[in-house]
């Protein structure tokens, strides 16, 4: 099955005869570059987008992994910190962060004559959750292509093309930018962006692999995968001290573990509930 929608993705990329690859060297742009380099060569471009939002240790990783792919690799100043559509930090803010990083790459790819670019956007994405990220790639027609989700590529499925294809991203840890760390309404900052930025940069020094500081005002909720609570509680006095010196006034451990997109978590139950604040945003997304 997953070999039948390689060849699919591989020959609807090869029909756009060349493409710029949003990468950000998480698995799904890892292998969705690799798939590209395989099938159009030279006539692909990877480039990522270095922004306040995306943390240094990303930036690394996803030079040292085109490098690894052979791929063409470009990184381009970028920051969305002076947009108060972005900042305001609404229910939206994903789709604002999402329009305006493709007009960027669609901009590149008509100066530089690229066809079409190409992002990771997953199947399993879409079918859960708050993805108003995907309403601007939806928005950009055919200058945009999401192979994974045209071919119903899940999670699961690019894991294993990745094994397939001996990537080392294969079992990489999920990735996010910074701005999944804020409640929404609460502003984003660069200051507050580089305070998560460091804390997990600490965190993960002490050898954790799957970590995320959630930013409550000055409260500082740690989420580590629940194997990793004792861990986490031998070194609890000097992460505390740690984070109290990075401006946090409390440190927490969220006893439900780590997990994608918890920030969405209330929305979606105030959702599911239909409650009062689900129809201001959806009166929101109708402006």
């Amino acid at each position: 099955m997953v070999i039948e929608k390689i060849e699919k993705i591989k020959k609807a990329i090869k029909a756009r005869e060349s493409a710029i690859v949003a990468f950000s060297g998480g698995v799904d742009s890892t292998t969705l570059a690799a798939l590209a380099y395989e099938v159009l060569g030279d006539r692909v471009l990877a480039v990522t987008l270095d922004s306040p939002l995306f943390p240094k240790r990303q930036l690394e990783t996803a030079v040292e992994t085109a490098c690894e792919i052979g791929i063409p690799h470009r990184v381009l100043p970028f920051s969305h910190l002076g947009a108060p559509y972005f900042t305001a930090n609404s229910i939206n803010r994903c789709y604002f962060c999402k329009k305006t990083l493709l007009e960027t790459l669609i901009e590149l790819a008509d100066k530089k004559g690229y066809d079409v670019v190409l992002e990771g956007t997953n199947a399993s994405e879409i079918k859960d959750g708050n993805r108003p990220g995907y309403r601007a790639i939806q928005e950009a027609g055919d200058k945009v292509l999401s192979p994974f989700v045209e071919f119903d590529v899940t999670k699961e499925e690019i894991r294993e093309i990745a094994s397939i294809h001996s990537l080392s991203a294969a079992h990489r840890p999920s990735m996010a930018c910074l701005a999944t760390r804020f409640p929404y309404g609460q502003p984003i900052t660069a200051e507050a962006l580089l305070r998560i930025e460091k804390t997990e940069e600490y965190l993960f020094s002490l050898g954790f692999t799957q970590v995320r500081v959630r930013m409550h005002a000055n409260i500082a909720r740690i989420e580590v995968p629940t194997k990793d609570f004792p861990e986490i509680l031998r070194h609890s006095v000097q992460i505390f001290e740690k984070l109290k010196d990075a401006g946090f006034d409390y440190v927490t451990l969220d006893l439900e573990g780590f997990r994608s997109g918890s920030m969405d978590e209330p929305h979606l139950r105030n959702k599911a509930t239909g409650g009062e604040e689900e129809r201001r945003g959806e009166e929101e997304r109708e402006e």
